[in-house]
């Protein structure tokens, strides 16, 4: 009935049994579950900030300003979940058409956001007083 070309065959079947192929998609997969887990973690310690005027006595000063830097640690752990599906989508096709490029813009801009939450992390404990 239907005759698909030769040639049309003969490179999907090379394409889909590709060894190398296949590692690159399973290492595709796995980092992009590394991603998932990251912002998993990410979320956790957004909300453990958030929480963290309760759990700390009110006298104490400085600790109004946690639920911030959880909802920032929150607010990048689901932006993290959004980006790294959409490269994870992104990287199948491109090791579909052997074209991929790795792209770095990603890496700095969370890098940088993981500074400055660090370094409002550090903030918040060294303002916070020893309690007895």
């Amino acid at each position: 009935m239907f005759r698909v070309s030769s040639n049309l065959g003969k490179r999907e079947q090379e394409r889909s049994h590709n060894p190398s192929r296949v590692r690159d998609h399973l290492a595709n997969e796995r980092t992009y579950l590394a991603w998932i887990r990251t912002s998993l973690g990410l979320m956790g310690i957004g909300i453990l900030l958030a929480r963290l005027r309760y759990l700390i006595p009110s006298l104490s000063p400085g600790t109004g300003h946690s639920w911030f830097l959880g909802l920032a640690t929150s607010f990048l752990g689901m932006m993290t979940i959004v980006v790294c599906t959409h490269n994870y989508f992104s990287d199948q096709k491109s090791i579909d058409a052997i074209s991929y490029v790795p792209v770095a813009k990603w890496i700095i801009f969370f890098s940088s956001f993981l500074l400055l939450i660090g370094s409002g992390l550090i903030y918040t404990i060294l303002i916070l007083p020893v309690l007895p």
